[in-house]
């Protein structure tokens, strides 16, 4: 009950009972005040789910109706019946002397950010949009906006997905990695699409039941990564869930990325990309959340190994040209190519990349062996075949089909990864990667032809402001891809602010219904330009992106109206045009 101190003094109790309900302005709230057997109850008159005034809405058998989308709340304490519209603040009442008071400032049941964790599980378990977006929201605002939502999904995503580590986990760590690179409110966006992905990829899904890691700690790394590698060759996901939960406890995190790696290249391309990228993914999720969470995280990638495509048995791979025996003669060959080495350092040369880019398979590998020789390390390489592959996005040529925009942007997603994982750890399985990905790059080669004309470097007097507009803008209309590669390079030729650029992208990334593909591949362009040596590698990625998107843009943006409406809401805007 209030107390006379604390609560404000509203009306004759007898004015309520005539009249119910009635609505009052008290310290900045707006609250609806109720006469319902015989008792006096007191809400906020703003329906939590979108905000319709409740006072227009129906009470009955104790049960507060709003008229809007029908969600109910219990009277007395404001809990709802309907896990979409979010539980409504009630305020304490009394009647003295016939006289209705209310205490507007009451302390909460629990502190708010309890409150809205609770809610985000709420909605990943119900896989409800909205109540995900004010959840990140008001978690942005009490200052736990990055860590809670990740890690809430991260656990939700590896406890309720029978086959595991999927696309929405992997859009997860996407929209982590990229979080930096975005303004405030992308940063936002990030985290509810991250979040939103995984529940729906969960929807209707069993949940894991896991294995347990081996009791033996004193077994070595060797062993467990001949095991993993021998479950996952003779697809035994039990098997290898048990190898790798004892690796993940047991050994430090660059054994364990070696392990992962080695199970990853045994075969060629696994996945048409996705096993190294979902996994490299993985592993970079647990930079974010500590690889406490290793264990669980990683054992959710075993289906990819398992259960993965392998490249080699597939017809392109083998005819007319067979490239994965060539692939699989370098691989054997790598110990002696890396020994060779050993003590000297490699320089890329100029024409490198053009190398990668030649229309014959041996040359590729041979310029690959070579570089080993020469004692070029799987970074630098991986680097180069992540350059190759960029170029084939870039030049993508739009007379193809719509869906081969997929093909290419599959290998610089593999070549991103492999790069991304050969920075950690200096095993030879790092190599292995190197020709794969450059196999897929040679086999992507008629995407580019003709090759779509890169734009020339030319001196610009515009503001770069405007041309991020005008980029912004290209994404409003369809088939506008070749415009958008060139208005990012005039930004550069404006010598405009790259991180202002790569803001404008991100917001042109995630005010639209995104796909996995196209969340994918702005992450990996942003990783890959950080890497830039000059000027023309850090255009390239984000000239490749720009295209990417463009072709994919626009959609319906149902997302961003959703996410529009609780951000509307959060600010005590009115959705319905009345308060």
């Amino acid at each position: 009950m209030a107390t006379a101190d604390a609560s404000h003094e509203l009306f004759p109790l007898a004015d309520l009972t005539e009249n119910s309900p009635q609505v009052v302005q008290v310290d900045g709230h707006s609250i609806a005040v109720f006469h319902h057997e015989d008792r006096v109850y007191a809400v906020d008159n703003r329906c939590p789910h979108m905000g319709f005034p409740l006072s227009k809405g129906t009470v009955d058998d104790g049960l507060l109706t709003c008229h809007w989308h029908h969600a109910r709340f219990e009277l007395a304490c404001g809990d709802t019946l309907d896990p979409w519209a979010d539980d409504v603040q009630t305020f304490p009442v009394e009647v003295r002397d016939g006289v209705v008071y209310v205490d507007p400032d009451p302390d909460p049941d629990v502190p708010p950010e309890t409150h809205w964790r609770n809610r985000l599980a709420d909605a990943m378990q119900e896989n409800i949009s909205l109540v995900a977006a004010k959840a990140v929201i008001n978690l942005d605002a009490l200052g736990d906006g990055f860590s809670t939502p990740l890690r809430t999904a991260v656990d939700f995503g590896t406890k309720y997905r029978a086959s595991g580590w999927g696309s929405g986990l992997t859009t997860l760590g996407a929209m982590a990695n990229l979080y930096g690179d975005v303004a405030h409110d992308e940063k936002l966006r990030a985290m509810y699409v991250g979040v939103t992905e995984v529940a729906a990829d969960c929807a209707g899904e069993p949940p894991r039941f896991d294995q347990y890691e081996l009791r033996n700690d004193d077994l070595s790394k060797a062993r467990l990564k001949s095991w993993f590698r021998e479950t996952c060759e003779v697809r035994d996901g039990d098997g290898a869930e048990r190898c790798l939960r004892t690796a993940a406890a047991v050994l430090p995190p660059e054994d364990v990325v070696e392990i992962l790696l080695a199970a990853a290249t045994d075969h060629l391309y696994m996945n048409a990309s996705h096993t190294l990228d979902f996994v490299n993914k993985a592993v970079e999720t647990l930079d974010h959340v500590g690889w406490e969470a290793a264990p669980d995280v990683l054992a959710s990638t075993v289906d990819q190994f398992t259960d993965a495509a392998r490249s080699e048995e597939s017809s392109q791979w083998r005819q007319p040209i067979d490239v994965a025996a060539l692939c699989f003669d370098a691989h054997d060959a790598l110990p002696d190519l890396v020994a060779a080495g050993e003590g000297q350092e490699w320089t890329r040369p100029d024409d490198f990349v053009e190398t990668l880019l030649a229309d014959d398979p041996h040359a590729v590998v041979d310029a690959l062996r070579d570089a080993i020789r020469q004692g070029a390390t799987a970074e630098q390489l991986t680097r180069a075949v992540a350059l190759a592959a960029t170029r084939r996005v870039a030049q993508f040529a739009t007379s193809n089909e719509f869906g081969d925009w997929n093909t290419v942007h599959h290998t610089l997603s593999y070549a991103n990864a492999a790069h991304a994982m050969a920075a950690r750890t200096d095993a030879i399985e790092a190599y292995k990667p190197c020709f794969d990905g450059a196999i897929s790059v040679y086999l992507d080669r008629f995407l580019n032809t003709p090759a779509a004309p890169r734009p020339e470097p030319t001196p610009s007097d515009r503001d770069p402001a405007t041309i991020r507009a005008d980029l912004l803008a290209t994404f409003d209309e369809q088939g506008r891809v070749n415009e958008a590669g060139r208005l990012v390079s005039e930004h550069f030729d404006a010598e405009g602010d790259v991180d202002a650029l790569k803001q404008a992208l991100g917001e042109g990334l995630l005010r639209e219904d995104a796909g996995f593909h196209e969340l994918q591949h702005l992450e990996a362009a942003f990783r890959q330009a950080r890497f830039a040596e000059d000027d023309a590698e850090r255009r390239l990625p984000l000239i490749a992106a720009a295209r990417y998107l463009s072709a994919h843009f626009p959609t319906r943006r149902e997302r961003e109206q959703t996410f529009s409406i609780a951000h509307r809401l959060f600010r005590g805007e009115a959705i319905h045009g009345e308060d």
